[in-house]
């Protein structure tokens, strides 16, 4: 039976809750599929944008749950 994990207020709730077994607590449809950058980045550039551009880019970094100078990378 899948869990609800409750609210938690303390440090010490918190540390009571991840001393149990948390599978009930894990529901798949919570995760996602995540990519880690592995090469060393060695160049930086700067490019200038439009602000409605930019809030564009800002909002669907948000909505993939990415900060949004990370958005142009790997498209």
């Amino acid at each position: 039976m899948k869990k609800i994990l409750p609210k938690m207020t303390t440090d010490e709730e918190v540390e009571s809750l991840l001393e149990q077994d948390l599978s009930d607590y894990l529901h798949e449809d919570n995760f996602k599929p995540v990519s880690f950058e592995f090469k060393p980045k060695d160049k930086t550039v700067n490019l200038r944008v439009s602000e409605e551009l930019l809030e564009k880019v800002k909002t669907v970094a948000k909505k993939e749950g990415i900060s949004y100078q990370n958005t142009s990378e790997g498209q």
